[in-house]
């Protein structure tokens, strides 16, 4: 009877919270008003170093998202002074993917975004028909596993920081704790598709950018991240119009702007502050 006495006091808690987690999502995934504040923004540019990502006629990607990283950087720290910004490269360096989601996991950001530049298979060749626009992703649901494992490790974000010291008795493998492991899962997947969809509009209709929209992909980078994530396709490099496009001031500073209204539209609508 004291053994089991003592194994309720510990799940108690775990429960309380269990009901907390799950009554406070609405069907629509919003939250009250002020409900939490929107603090840390990652920044990843995508390549860098040893790894110069796909290559146009004259450039290469990892300058290019360099770039327009830096941009983001800015207009961030100019409009939204209130949020972190941290970037996961500010120079040629070479990051390894794991690493810049762990990056994000341990300042426990609110938001991931990968900028990235397409490729399409015919290259650089000057032929006709080749591929051209935005192209948005949000992890696959056949990488759940992956994501379900940054959640596991990085379970101090929705639990506390002592969670170790006060919640002596808490299991991972325990039904309850892999309920609220699928539900900031299931949260963070509908708020990566929200900004995906809210920066597919801004490039569409903003900047007037042909977009193939947001897709579901099995990238390594945003299955480990364990918040809402979005890679963000600029546009395809090998083709001659978007490569000037990319490596212009306007260009990317188009596509910083959009990312940047995206990011103050997401936080409203999410009922951050």
């Amino acid at each position: 009877m004291i053994r089991n006495a003592k194994r309720l006091n510990v799940l108690r808690p775990l429960t309380l919270f269990l009901f907390f987690i799950l009554t406070s999502f609405t069907v629509d995934d919003e939250l009250p008003e002020s409900s939490f504040k929107f603090r840390t923004v990652v920044i990843d540019a995508g390549h860098g170093g040893k790894d110069p990502g796909a290559h146009g006629s004259y450039s290469f990607e990892k300058n290019v998202t360099l770039a327009i990283a830096k941009k983001v950087e800015r207009l961030l720290k100019k409009n939204m002074q209130d949020v972190n910004v941290v970037m996961t490269r500010t120079t040629d360096k070479f990051v390894e993917l794991n690493k810049r989601a762990k990056i994000a996991n341990q300042i426990n950001a609110n938001l991931f975004i990968s900028i990235h530049c397409n490729s399409s298979p015919e290259g650089t060749a000057k032929i006709a028909h080749k591929e051209k626009g935005v192209m948005l992703l949000v992890y696959g649901f056949h990488r759940k596993e992956e994501q379900m494992e940054a959640l596991r490790e990085n379970a101090s974000i929705y639990i506390e920081k002592d969670y170790k010291k006060n919640y002596a008795g808490y299991d991972e493998k325990d039904p309850a704790s892999m309920i609220i492991l699928n539900t900031f899962m299931q949260k963070y997947r509908k708020q990566s598709i929200l900004f995906g969809d809210l920066l597919n509009d801004q490039f569409k209709n903003n900047d007037g950018r042909k977009s193939r929209g947001v897709k579901e992909q099995g990238v390594l980078v945003l299955a480990h991240s364990a918040m809402p994530a979005v890679l963000v396709e600029t546009g395809y490099i090998n083709n001659n119009i978007e490569e000037k496009y990319l490596n212009s001031e306007d260009g990317q500073n188009a596509i910083a702007s959009s990312i940047v209204r995206a990011i103050k539209i997401y936080r409203k609508g999410i009922g951050a502050r």
